[in-house]
């Protein structure tokens, strides 16, 4: 089958894994796939190093800092765009199946679709419904769109069940859908591939206990609260060290207390790393912590950490809660309480069988439900056996 993946995202980063794992998936099956991106942002073409970016990502970039109504001018004028390059995909390839990367405001692709009778599934990864980092100020009209793609589309593909009880409660009766939360590449993170005891004394890390964190610094994921709370009780277990991989906005304060309390030989901070080196730092870890959440996200990272074996202390947000099963493929505590997840956190440091038992309970989870190919196989579900759009 003939597919267009279509996205409006700066492919880069998370987005950009999502998408080329989603692809390269599709491609295994047998599939023939071509990505269109916004101008000059190939998520198949995502930079190595940090700071690097595409002369269309950078665009982006610079888009993304407009004001907050001339942005959404702007998304709003980009479906004039998306009918122009869209409707010349299918005119030149005839695709059997449109897949799109839900953006806010776009609706030319759904109207493309069923006016050329295309099957076309939307993968909703934000919507006008949930608290956004950067405010919506056209929201109603947002959520207008939102709610006439989501009904006329073929088929919706969402990151957790909680997100679709949403769409539900406030558009009705959508398409016909599935959750499929995030997935790792068990080729990229396999811990079979790393010399562990190697890489942990090369980064002093010999002989320690390691709790790990891999994401952005953001005020949503709680790491500066989580490591203020630790440091006053780090003394209580001395062999446990603490790596935090990422940037972000809270790192530099993260910083500031991890100097204030002389804890650089207990708190490793690398600052961001290439995704392709991500694998090699959480070979190191004995086991991993995710402060806080969102009641929607279905956080990348869960799902890497799991399938190089690394088991993971989160919060109980229900779609973290449909990934980890509290003490068989994680360790879950009461959203909100940090209190709760530095004593967790503590408390395993001397439990090495229960760390190995459940890190590999979720490794074998990932190897079972949680590949890139199951999201693959889950959204051609939603396909008619003859293309018919509902």
């Amino acid at each position: 089958m003939r597919v267009l993946y279509h996205h409006r995202t700066r492919g880069r980063q998370v987005e950009g894994v999502h998408i080329r794992g989603i692809v390269h998936a599709l491609r295994e099956l047998g599939h023939e796939v071509r990505v269109m991106s916004f101008p000059g942002a190939d998520p198949e073409r995502e930079p190595a190093a940090p700071g690097q970016a595409a002369a269309g990502s950078r665009l982006a970039g610079l888009l993304a800092r407009l004001p907050g109504v001339l942005f959404e001018a702007f998304e709003l004028g980009y479906n004039l765009l998306t009918l122009l390059r869209v409707g010349a995909a299918i005119r030149r390839w005839r695709p059997q199946l449109i897949y799109e990367r839900y953006s806010l405001f776009l609706f030319a692709t759904v109207w493309l679709a069923r006016r050329h009778g295309i099957p076309l599934v939307l993968e909703i990864n934000d919507s006008a419904l949930v608290e956004r980092v950067r405010p919506l100020h056209l929201k109603r009209l947002a959520r207008r769109i939102e709610g006439w793609c989501l009904r006329r589309c073929t088929g919706l593909v969402f990151i957790s069940g909680h997100f679709r009880d949403q769409a539900r409660d406030a558009y009705g009766q959508i398409a016909p859908s599935v959750v499929s939360p995030n997935a790792a590449d068990l080729v990229q993170f396999d811990p079979a591939r790393f010399d562990r005891a190697r890489l942990r004394a090369e980064r002093g890390l010999d002989g320690r206990v390691v709790c790990g964190h891999v994401g952005a610094f953001a005020h949503w994921h709680g790491v500066d609260g989580f490591v203020e709370a630790i440091a006053a009780r780090l003394e209580t277990a001395p062999q446990l060290a603490l790596v935090f991989i990422g940037d972000g906005r809270t790192l530099p304060a993260v910083r500031a207390l991890v100097a204030e309390r002389g804890l650089a030989d207990r708190v490793l901070l690398p600052g961001r790393v290439p995704h392709g080196e991500i694998a090699g730092w959480i070979a190191c870890m004995d086991y991993a912590v995710l402060p806080n959440s969102n009641a929607y996200g279905s956080p990348m990272k869960l799902f890497e950490l799991m399938a190089m074996g690394v088991a993971v202390v989160a919060p109980d947000y229900a779609p973290v809660a449909e990934v980890i099963g509290d003490g068989r493929t994680g360790w879950l505590f009461p959203r909100g309480r940090t209190d709760a997840c530095v004593q967790r956190v503590l408390d395993l440091v001397a439990q090495a069988d229960e760390r190995r038992r459940v890190g590999g309970a979720a490794r074998d989870y990932i190897v079972r439900e949680r590949q890139w190919r199951n999201n693959a196989q889950q959204l051609l579900t939603l396909v008619p056996a003859r293309g018919a759009v509902r």
